[in-house]
């Protein structure tokens, strides 16, 4: 039933243009957008396009006006395939190639400045590149990446469609992010809006699994000065995780490249992650109405204020080593404390067979003691195939020494 019933829901939406739309809340738009019906969504697939007609209804009916092209809700980018994973795609028309599809919507307050707010909507489809599942072929319905971002983005097109004046607003769910943030890297060089007047961009990626100790990760806040007094002054009980670069592994990089200042929240990995059981049952919905609610408290605390000034940040992924072995582990990106913390472990891998745990601490590697992820990653690049080391952990506050083999 949970296949067929979002989807009827779907259908009814669609097809009831002329009643008054019905309130949808943040679980019925995840159930729908990560249901077994779209396959994974992803892009330039069938299942993407219908999640793309899905969210241009829901934009239409919240009142959103269209920012697409030719004035619709849809920005379509043609592109060939990467071959090799180092090379920049080439947005291209012609054989051989994949239509990804971005669905803008807009609210006009005429003012002169520009919020931008997004999420990408594409998925891994049945898996392939990026999955981390090993039986086969499976639906990845993606319900935390990133139907949870989409549905955040929804719900305060509905709140600030009736409230704020102070800024424009534009809503952009973004395909082609797992194959390379290409959705919005098209976007930013064919934007729909005055780019000048862009005053920042905050995206959702991931913000769907917010933990008891209600643990927030934020990166972009040094991309203007004054993030980190707005988002602790506006903050109602998150324990902030805060992070400067502007640069990530998500859709606000491409508006950080364009000298426009960012923030992207996340909740944090899972075991589902890139997995087909990353499935919409297992969602927070009142983290994420509370994490919906902080974004509009951020968004009306600077909503009478000047244009932000942007400044460029520190480039932290160019600093990450490279590396010739994994541990087999899923870190815990949200951990504040002395070490690195496991938040998953993978099948036959170095660290399952040496006994690691999740929840286990390493507090070093070899000869070198690790304090955070940067010097975790820094320790492991020294180590190659074939070798074998110690690993010490903190296990429920005892010291801990395995053996590990790479």
């Amino acid at each position: 039933m949970k296949n067929i019933l979002p989807l009827l829901f779907l259908l009814t939406i669609l097809s009831c243009k002329t009643e008054k739309p019905k309130a949808v809340s943040l679980k019925e738009d995840v159930a729908i957008l990560a249901n077994d019906s779209l396959r994974g969504r992803e892009t330039g697939s069938y299942g993407e396009l219908m999640a793309a007609g899905y969210l241009q209804q829901r934009m239409e009916d919240i009142g959103l006006q269209p920012k697409g092209k030719k004035g619709t809700y849809l920005q379509t980018f043609t592109f060939k395939p990467r071959t090799d994973p180092h090379s920049e795609v080439q947005f291209v028309t012609g054989d051989s190639t994949i239509t990804g599809t971005n669905v803008i919507g807009y609210i006009d307050n005429r003012a002169e400045k520009t919020v931008i707010i997004g999420a990408h909507y594409d998925h891994l489809g049945l898996g392939g590149e990026g999955s981390l599942y090993r039986e086969g072929a499976a639906i990845h319905n993606g319900a935390d990446d990133n139907a949870s971002g989409v549905s955040v983005m929804l719900k305060l097109a509905k709140r600030l469609q009736d409230s704020l004046n102070g800024s424009n607003y534009l809503f952009v769910a973004f395909s082609g992010e797992e194959m390379g943030l290409l959705g919005s890297n098209y976007f930013t060089k064919n934007p729909t809006i005055d780019l000048s007047k862009a005053n920042y961009m905050i995206n959702m990626d991931m913000v769907g699994r917010l933990r008891e100790d209600k643990t927030l990760s934020i990166s972009g806040t040094g991309t203007t000065p004054i993030w980190p007094q707005v988002l602790n002054s506006t903050n109602t009980g998150f324990k902030l995780v805060l992070n400067e670069s502007g640069i990530g592994p998500s859709d606000h990089t491409s508006f950080y490249l364009q000298n426009i200042p960012v923030l992207h929240l996340f909740t944090g990995q899972h075991e589902d992650y890139h997995k087909p059981t990353d499935d919409y049952e297992k969602l927070n919905y009142e983290g994420m109405g509370m994490i919906s609610n902080y974004i509009y408290e951020i968004i009306k605390e600077l909503d009478d204020d000047p244009k932000l000034t942007f400044k460029k940040t520190k480039n932290e992924s160019e600093e990450v080593p490279r590396f010739k072995v994994a541990l087999g582990v899923v870190p815990d990106y949200l951990f504040d404390g002395k070490g690195m913390r496991i938040d998953g472990i993978s099948d036959d891998k170095p660290a399952q067979k040496a006994g690691l745990k999740k929840g286990d601490v390493v507090i070093q590697l070899g000869d070198s003691l690790v304090t955070d992820m940067m010097s975790y990653m820094r320790a492991l690049s020294t180590f190659e195939e074939g070798n074998v080391t110690k690993v010490i952990i903190d296990r429920e506050g005892k010291k801990v020494e395995v053996g590990v083999k790479f």
